[in-house]
């Protein structure tokens, strides 16, 4: 097991992860300290408080996130679909050719 320090919201946290996860782990204690930072006043808070909002905040970004995700899907399915339609096309155009040879 290793350890990473992480500083979230101005408190100092130890946490144990397997070797190799550390710079992981890291960049997501600075992730976290990152959107803790867009919060007016977050260092009076309680440190419970202070990561409820944190974790609010992510939610909120993985919500989002999710919401966008079937646009953008979609958004890469038309051209697929056109791209299988040809190729289905060129496949009955061959089979027509070889059937007539």
């Amino acid at each position: 097991m290793s350890n990473v320090t992480l500083q979230i919201g101005g408190r100092r946290y130890t946490i144990a992860c397997a070797p190799g996860e550390e710079g992981h782990i890291a960049g997501l204690g600075a992730t976290i300290n990152d959107r803790l930072s867009t919060i007016p006043n977050v260092h009076g808070q309680s440190e419970a408080r202070s990561l409820l909002y944190a974790a609010l905040l992510l939610a909120d970004e993985l919500h989002e996130a999710g919401k966008q995700a079937p646009t953008q899907q979609s958004g890469a399915a038309e051209p697929l679909e056109k791209l299988a339609d040809r190729l289905e096309s060129l496949a009955s155009q061959l089979e027509a050719s070889a059937a007539a040879s």
